[in-house]
């Protein structure tokens, strides 16, 4: 039987300037289906990005109603721990169903999303072939730079002894940033459009 489990959590603020702070939100899968290039990740997103995904994900299945966003309201409060968590309640829901839609799950943008730290721009870049890296390459050089989930690391290192599997240069184009650190993550490769 395939599962697939997503969290959001840990919400935290992250400053953008000097002016401007955003809240961003870990979300974590552990998953057996057949669908996902990795069967654990974490990375973190913040609210445009879900946005982004939701209007990429909508136009590429016009058929599909796909499930709302929590709404954007000018009244929200970072600072206000109900309204963030409220939020991330919402962010998890749309991402739970959003999963069991098989369609949907054909979309490389979504696990772009999910299993990298690339920008949207970048994971546009990505899916239309723009990039020197494929979707697989940009999800694995992720999980190279992410070293939380050991048990999965020693599989992969059961199943191939090949150590150059692991050093890929940095002309593949995929670059870390210091954007986001978190979630165990040691880099996120993301620059945040405005």
């Amino acid at each position: 039987q395939e599962f697939v489990t997503v969290l959001v959590r840990d919400p935290r603020t992250q400053k953008e300037d000097s002016w401007h702070s955003y809240i961003d939100y870990e979300i974590f899968i552990h998953t057996n289906s057949m669908c996902f290039t990795r069967k654990t990740s974490c990375v973190r997103r913040r609210f445009r990005e879900f946005v982004w995904l939701r209007q990429r994900l909508q136009s590429n299945a016009v058929l599909i109603q796909l499930p709302e966003l929590p709404s954007k309201t000018p009244f929200f409060n970072m600072n206000n721990p109900h309204h963030v968590n409220h939020r991330r309640q919402g962010l998890q829901e749309f991402l739970e169903k959003i999963l069991q839609d098989t369609l949907l799950l054909s979309d490389s943008r979504l696990h772009l999303f999910l299993q990298t730290q690339l920008s949207p721009e970048d994971m546009e870049a990505c899916v239309s072939g723009q990039t020197k890296y494929s979707v697989a390459d940009a999800i694995h050089k992720f999980a190279s730079l992410n070293r939380r989930f050991p048990i999965e690391d020693e599989e992969r290192k059961k199943g191939k002894n090949d150590a150059d599997s692991d050093s890929e240069s940095s002309s593949s184009g995929l670059r870390p940033s210091d954007d986001s650190i978190s979630c165990g993550c040691k880099a996120s490769p993301a620059s945040e459009e405005s």
